[in-house]
């Protein structure tokens, strides 16, 4: 069984992972609006993924024989004023996670949770490619700066990603 503070840091991740979709399809969506229908396609992948994420750590929970405590999803914001932006606040996002996530480790390894430790080396691995997709993407963004050609190659890049479902059943 769970203990309450492991068990409430689990069910925020879980609400957190499920605004984090909120805010990649609000993402998608606007890249989509603005006509760049690839990055708007790696934004909905994003999505998807975290989704996954989330229905994981609920899983979890309930594995564990405890139920996952739900709270409302924050509304995402859904106005960008570029790709640069956004994936700026892609990066930025990213961190926060996390930052959550290695928490619910630390509070894991605090009382000696080991499989909820192991459990959440999963995610904290994670989050290092998600940072590294993030800012790969920045750089990239940065290096286009104003050329449109450039960004419409990167548009194609990004369009090419497909959703691989990180736990697939077994």
């Amino acid at each position: 069984m769970l203990r309450e503070k492991l068990l409430g840091a689990l069910s925020n991740q879980v609400n957190a992972e499920y605004y984090s979709a909120y805010l990649y399809l609000a993402m998608s969506a606007s890249a989509d609006q603005m006509g760049l229908k690839g990055i708007a396609n790696w934004l909905f992948i994003q999505a998807q993924e975290e989704m996954a994420h989330g229905t994981r750590i609920y899983q979890y929970i309930l594995e564990r024989g405890a139920a996952p405590a739900f709270a409302a999803i924050d509304l995402p914001p859904t106005s960008f004023a570029d790709v640069p932006e956004m994936f700026g606040m892609v990066l930025e996002h990213e961190q926060k996670v996390t930052q959550s996530i290695n928490n619910i480790a630390t509070i894991a390894m605090q009382e000696s949770d080991h499989a909820c430790y192991q459990f959440m080396m999963w995610f904290v691995n994670e989050q290092v490619e998600e940072e590294a997709s993030a800012t790969d993407i920045l750089d990239k963004l940065r290096f286009i700066g104003e050329n449109k050609g450039m960004l419409l190659a990167l548009d194609n890049e990004l369009g090419a990603r497909v959703f691989v479902d990180p736990f697939p059943a077994q």
